[in-house]
């Protein structure tokens, strides 16, 4: 089985920095890309940030030059930094994992349990 737990969140005045963290843990043979998602009341989950197993990262508009996605293989952990915070990233912010298990080829994908953001003063 495979867990991810994510940690970092919090309520932060606007302009604050927060970093989230994601660790995946369990019967992993490869993890090829890690990502952070988030959701806000009313609205879709979107895309905020990604990074595959070869370095490549991507972003969402809203959050490109404020935002910096990071992993650290050997952890199997994966960083958002977020700087210059306004109140609309105020979410709630999931990791998400596509990986292989240990004696699988399938790709299969796992989400976080989510975890508050709040920029407000």
């Amino acid at each position: 089985q495979v867990q991810l737990v994510e940690s970092g969140g919090g309520l932060v005045q606007p302009g604050g920095s927060l970093r989230l963290s994601c660790v995946a843990s369990g019967s992993i043979s490869s993890i090829l890309v890690m990502g952070w998602h988030r959701q806000a009341p009313g609205k879709q989950r979107e895309l905020v940030a990604v990074t595959t197993s070869g370095g490549s990262t991507n972003y969402a508009d809203s959050v490109k030059g404020r935002f910096t996605i990071s992993r650290d293989n050997a952890k199997n952990t994966v960083y958002l930094q977020m700087n210059s915070l306004k109140p609309e990233d105020t979410a709630v912010y999931y990791c998400n994992v596509l990986l292989r298990k240990r004696g699988y080829l399938s790709v299969d994908e796992y989400w976080g349990q989510g975890t508050q953001v709040t920029v407000s003063s």
